[in-house]
């Protein structure tokens, strides 16, 4: 049975048991009862999010089940997320259309690079803080939590037209029209204009 520590928040109490056990799978049940409040999972999230401690879930790791939660290591995450607000991540994420900018995975889909988690998409920099970004929103993108892993303050340059279509050009013909419906969803209005002929 875990040993709860009396007089500290809950949010101190899963701090101390996740550092007292990194690299080990820690199910939802056992901090649910160090944290001794209904509110464990989110106490877990600000420790991702504002402490930086690379706990990681099913959502990012499919060997994981749900409900099982790992402290990967001591080295504290980018701060990705810090200092952003609501408004601007909301923004950021309606305009790269819910997309990680870097594969193209969806949120909620299945990741193409590794079908066994769905895809998460966290608020990335296109120019590192410790490079001297901002965190304004033209220095943001959608990344999902497999390039966002991967980055590590590298940034990868975009597809130049002539590649993407030779990528397209080579697919077979079902992915194309399933790329095609997907750039219709993108770009309703566009591709209303496209196919309207003009009067």
């Amino acid at each position: 049975m875990a040993k709860k520590n009396k007089g500290f928040g809950s949010k101190s109490k899963l701090r101390q048991f996740f550092l007292e056990n990194v690299g080990k799978v820690l199910d939802s049940d056992v901090l649910r009862e160090i944290a001794g409040k209904s509110e464990w999972a989110r106490r877990i999230r600000e420790l991702r999010k504002e402490h930086g401690m690379n706990i990681v879930t099913h959502n990012d790791r499919s060997d994981l089940k749900p409900g099982q939660y790992i402290l990967v290591d001591l080295k504290p995450l980018p701060a990705f997320e810090r200092g952003i607000s609501k408004e601007v991540r909301a923004y950021v994420l309606d305009r790269n259309g819910f997309t990680c900018t870097m594969c193209g995975a969806a949120a909620g889909e299945p990741h193409p690079y590794d079908t066994g988690r769905k895809t998460r998409l966290h608020i990335g920099h296109i120019i590192d803080k410790s490079m001297g970004g901002t965190d304004d929103a033209g220095n943001l993108r959608a990344l999902c939590s497999v390039c966002n892993e991967g980055a590590s303050n590298l940034t990868l340059s975009r597809p130049e037209a002539i590649k993407l279509l030779a990528q397209v050009r080579r697919a077979p013909t079902k992915d194309q029209l399933e790329l095609l419906k997907w750039l219709a969803g993108k770009f309703p209005q566009q591709t209303k204009d496209l196919i309207t002929p003009e009067k």
